[in-house]
């Protein structure tokens, strides 16, 4: 589904919602109009991510506070046992296995790649990181394991995400479109599966939203 099949349901559905998820899917909705209207693959990646984390992204006790990737590692996961339609396991295993396994194979949305290129780990140390973090993702392709995949994939979406936000690339770079035209075709397909699901799933408790709206 696209933004204005989404959009269209939301609207109609909105009034069953809670205030949460109320306030998450019109976000999110608002981020992937945005992306559907860019006409350059960085400002698409950018909204689509911004997309997303408007869908996961809750406001936790600083105590208790778990890393981005953790967060959102534990979100996919949630979505997945909701998916009883198992659109997120018919997206990864018809629409781009191979899109996935290219992105697995590339090592500039690594991190552990540029933590060797600052000097913070050894050649062998990232290349056995490489190998593990690619047959973590060979296996739970084999098992059909959709929520780890997932959970790699977005963890090289996440490196790009931050080359991008912390001006660690040029925009229209050549240097990155490999990995950027398969980052997009992902996230383009994904991020509406998860606002979906989200809708067919009112009743679930998606936690508060960051940064709610004040009525002055």
């Amino acid at each position: 589904m696209n933004y204005k099949e989404l959009k269209q349901r939301q609207r109609d559905e909105r009034h069953t919602h809670n205030e949460n998820l109320a306030l998450r899917t019109h976000r999110s909705l608002s981020w992937l109009n945005r992306a559907e209207q860019a006409e350059d693959l960085d400002g698409q990646f950018i909204f689509l991510w911004i997309a997303f984390n408007a869908a996961y992204a809750t406001e936790i006790d600083e105590r208790l506070r778990l890393s981005e990737q953790e967060t959102f590692k534990a979100f996919l996961n949630k979505l997945c046992q909701l998916d009883l339609n198992n659109t997120l396991e018919k997206l990864v295993w018809q629409a781009f296995p191979n899109s996935i396994r290219v992105l697995l194979d590339n090592p500039y949305v690594f991190q552990s790649f540029w933590d060797y290129q600052s000097g913070k780990l050894t050649h062998d140390q990232w290349q056995q990181r490489f190998s593990a973090g690619k047959q973590r993702a060979k296996t739970a392709l084999g098992s059909r394991d959709t929520a780890t995949v997932l959970a790699v994939v977005f963890s090289r979406l996440y490196t790009l995400r931050n080359q991008l936000v912390h001006g660690g690339a040029t925009w229209n770079s050549q240097v990155n479109r490999e990995q950027m035209r398969d980052c997009v075709a992902i996230l383009s397909q994904l991020v509406p599966l998860v606002i979906e699901i989200m809708l067919d799933n009112p009743d679930t408790l998606w936690g508060d939203a960051s940064y709610p709206v004040v009525n002055a």
